[in-house]
Parts: C-alpha cells; sequence; structure tokens
C-alpha cells in the first residue's frame, strides 16, 4: 500500500492528513469550511483513495492560511505516499462535466510544480462565489496541492455558469486524473522517465 501521514503545526493551523493511495474512496474531512470539505470529498472519492484529514486553522481571521496549508499538506502527504514514482502511470487526463459546468485536468507527476488554469468559457463572465469560497480561493488551494505534490496541473474550465458546479467539475476531474496518473503499469518497473528519475 501506497500510503502517507503528515501534519504541520504552525500559529495559524493545525493541519493533519492520512492518505492511503490504493484506497477505496473512504473520506473523512473536517477543515472548518464546509466547501471545501465537500470538493476534497469529491476528489478523494473520484481519485479512489483513502484519506482523513482534519484542519484547525484561524478562520476569525480569515481562511487563506488554512486552504493554503491544507493544499499545501495534502500535496506533501500524495508526494510521500508515491515515494520516487516508481511503476506509475505518471500522466493523467480527465474530463467530467457538471451539469452545465465543463472541466478538463490534464497532469503529470513531472517533479516541476506548476498549474495554469485556464477560463475558457468565453465572454468575460465572473463566477460568482459561495459565501464562504471563492474561485480565488479555490486556485489557492489547487496551487498550493501542485507545488509540494511536485505535479504539473493544467485545469481548463470549457463551460459553467454555477460556481458549486464549475469547481464540482474541476475538483472531481482532478481526482480522476489523479486515479490515472498515480495507477500502476503493468508494463513499467522503473521510474517512468527517460532519465531515470522525477
Amino acid at each position: 500500500m501506497r500510503r502517507a501521514i503528515v501534519s504541520r503545526k504552525s500559529k495559524e493551523t493545525n493541519i493533519s492528513v492520512s492518505l492511503n493511495v490504493d484506497g477505496n474512496g473512504k473520506v473523512t474531512v473536517k477543515t472548518g469550511m464546509p466547501f471545501l470539505d465537500h470538493m476534497l470529498t469529491l476528489l478523494a472519492v473520484h481519485g479512489v483513495f483513502d484519506l482523513t484529514l482534519k484542519a484547525a486553522g484561524d478562520l476569525d481571521i480569515d481562511r487563506h492560511h488554512t486552504n493554503e496549508d491544507i493544499g499545501l499538506v495534502l500535496g506533501q502527504a500524495l508526494d510521500q505516499a508515491l515515494k520516487d514514482r516508481k511503476g506509475i502511470t505518471r500522466f493523467g487526463f480527465a474530463y467530467v462535466p457538471m451539469d452545465e459546468a465543463l472541466a478538463r485536468v490534464v497532469l503529470d507527476f513531472s517533479g516541476r510544480p506548476k498549474l495554469v488554469l485556464r477560463d475558457g468559457r468565453g465572454g468575460g463572465k465572473t463566477l460568482s462565489s459561495s459565501t464562504e469560497y471563492s474561485w480565488g480561493d479555490a486556485e489557492h488551494f489547487l496551487e498550493s496541492f501542485a507545488r509540494t505534490a511536485k505535479l504539473t496541473v493544467h485545469i481548463d474550465v470549457l463551460a459553467g455558469a454555477d460556481f458549486h458546479h464549475t469547481c464540482e467539475a474541476v475538483f472531481k476531474a482532478l481526482g480522476r486524473a489523479l486515479e490515472q496518473a498515480t495507477r500502476l503499469h503493468p508494463r513499467v518497473k522503473g521510474i517512468p522517465s527517460s532519465k531515470g528519475r522525477l
């Protein structure tokens, strides 16, 4: 089993994550932000990961620190669970619809962290946020996660008018793409790179 337990404690946050990449989608998430709980549950269920995540933070000030640190710790747990990435498929992609919303996620466990988030909906439409979470929060979380997971992630929002539906499509697609990329390839015995390392 590819597992990791990671915690992070600072003056601003206290976060613990237990992640099993070879799980079956058992999830317990308590961040103090119900919308983020919902998104992380979707990510783990559709990634078929077992995830236990508990977070306490200075939400009385704002959600910035807690949101960022959750992304950092979850990415770190994924990086540790995959170790040297021996035998993984490495690349993953998914298209996921959620009613009127459509998201595409393409990723690479390249060892070179990068998030590229594009809004391809056209017309300069803005996504209205929920009362407790914003599109900027989602982007910040995803950027933090990509950084410590050492992932290159391209996310394209292809359609969507509703904030909740659009976020849901993105997080489900991320889960599906991660499941594909972390899958052990039957013919790959070593590290999936011509350089011999990721």
